[in-house]
């Protein structure tokens, strides 16, 4: 981790402009094609979200602005982001979970696993902001329909600066499949490259 020096900071001004607004989020949604890691996935018995779940976690580790978080006034830049995420129970409710970050899929996976059974054998939220800290990303994931947009709960503070992922469910088309992702990230910590870059990564990703 490390303290971004603000004052020479080649973003000084679209931080403190954008840090000035309510609402400071901005982003937008998208499709990747998730054919082949579908394939992947269940060539290999893996479960498909996890399995996409992992590629998101390594694209979004490629790209430094989305590691970046505002906390008591400073940014800093962690090394590694963790994955944070809805998890569904069978009564409708969903509880929250935290997976440490892993560029193995099988060590990354067996955790995750074991966050599923968590949320399963609990109720509630589960984990709160404060237990999660910063250094993760929020995703939450939509199984039901696909979608062309999504509105995001947002806590307007000074100090939320944790980017949103959701996916929602893949659509068929051509003989492809294709997932819907939305993300959205603080504007005065990234713009629209950094989350294009991501998204380029997360379909290389997913090609491979």
């Amino acid at each position: 981790m490390k303290i971004v020096d603000i004052e020479s900071w080649n973003r000084k001004e679209h931080f403190e402009f954008f840090s000035g607004m309510e609402s400071p989020y901005f982003g937008f949604t998208t499709e990747v094609d998730c054919t082949k890691a579908y394939d992947k996935a269940k060539e290999n018995g893996y479960s498909f979200f996890a399995y996409y779940f992992h590629k998101s976690m390594v694209a979004i580790n490629t790209v430094d602005e989305l590691k970046l978080r505002i906390d008591d006034g400073k940014v800093i830049q962690f090394d590694t982001v963790h994955a944070g995420s809805t998890i569904g129970r069978p009564d409708g409710t969903f509880g929250f979970s935290f997976t440490h970050f892993s560029e193995d899929f099988e060590t990354f996976n067996a955790e995750l696993q074991e966050e599923i059974k968590g949320v399963h054998n609990s109720t509630g939220l589960r984990l709160s902001n404060e237990r999660l800290g910063k250094d993760h990303i929020r995703h939450t994931t939509i199984p039901w329909n696909s979608f062309s947009a999504i509105l995001h709960p947002t806590n307007f503070n000074t100090g939320e600066s944790i980017p949103k992922i959701a996916f929602g469910r893949f659509s068929s088309r051509d003989g492809k499949k294709f997932l819907p992702v939305s993300i959205e990230a603080h504007h005065g910590l990234a713009d629209g490259i950094h989350l294009a870059k991501y998204v380029e990564e997360f379909q290389r990703q997913l090609d491979q």
